[in-house]
């Protein structure tokens, strides 16, 4: 309690059930290592069963609590058979982190019809069919929740080679404008996290070149970040801290969205 009285907010997501898509690997994983041990109970959704299982028992080993559930978004089925395990197993779902995604890098005229349709299907077809059917399910128990989208600073820069990808998360924020406003009736909060570059074991090596060092040289805060940066924007908008907050797009990158070109 402050000085003057006021209430401090609270980040407590303590037993929340929460169902985070793309959970086997990447920023996916640590969102549902981060959930986990801020106390909710995270449904691990993804499609590589093994993977799963092993992050869902390093999560037991540390005082967890989570299921593993395979699940392909960009299949309606899938998603509705995941929600209703999540839920089973778990109580009552109040919190989806829509992160499951896919890139392709090529030159613009080596991508594919096929390339353009498997970035495009998973991550802005998925994560509208993830969101659609959550959704369907809290409004038909009555019951409110939240949608946190995970953009990308490419939804508002461009950079070259990833042309699917980009267009994907420009269009999963302006999905996320749509459902906020569409939603908000039944008490359902969409927001969307947008990352700037974030050091995975996949691009690692690459921010170690010259043409990496480059890329980082145009952030304002020179340097990548790190998977623990966008932790506080996450918890925030899945805790009752966020209540009044929904449309909006929370940028972790390190100023990269406001530089210039």
């Amino acid at each position: 309690m402050s000085d003057t009285g006021a209430a401090v907010p609270s980040f407590d997501i303590t037993g929340q059930a929460v169902l985070v898509t793309g959970a086997s690997s990447g920023i996916g994983q640590h969102f549902a290592e981060v959930l986990a041990a801020a106390g909710a109970k995270v449904a691990l959704a993804a499609r590589r069963a093994e993977r799963l299982a092993e992050l869902a028992h390093e999560i037991e080993t540390r005082g967890g609590e989570c299921l593993p559930v395979t699940c392909d978004v960009t299949d309606r089925q899938s998603i509705v058979a995941a929600i209703a395990a999540a839920e089973d197993r778990l109580g009552p779902v109040s919190v989806l982190v829509n992160n499951a995604g896919v890139v392709v890098s090529k030159p613009l005229f080596e991508h594919s019809e096929a390339d353009w349709d498997y970035v495009v299907d998973t991550n802005l077809k998925g994560a509208w069919l993830a969101a659609r059917e959550f959704a369907h399910h809290l409004v038909e128990r009555k019951r409110p929740g939240r949608i946190i989208n995970i953009a990308s600073v490419l939804g508002f820069r461009t950079i070259g080679q990833v042309p699917a990808y980009c267009t994907a998360k420009a269009g999963l924020i302006h999905l996320t404008h749509v459902l906020a406003m569409e939603l908000a009736r039944y008490r359902i909060l969409v927001n969307a996290l947008a990352p700037g570059y974030v050091e995975t074991d996949f691009n690692r090596e690459f921010f170690k070149t010259e043409a990496g060092q480059r890329l980082i040289s145009r952030i304002p805060l020179k340097r990548i970040a790190q998977p623990d940066d966008l932790d506080g924007a996450l918890l925030f908008l899945a805790s009752a801290a966020s209540t009044y907050v929904t449309g909006a797009v929370i940028s972790v990158d390190g100023g990269h969205g406001v530089a210039a070109i």
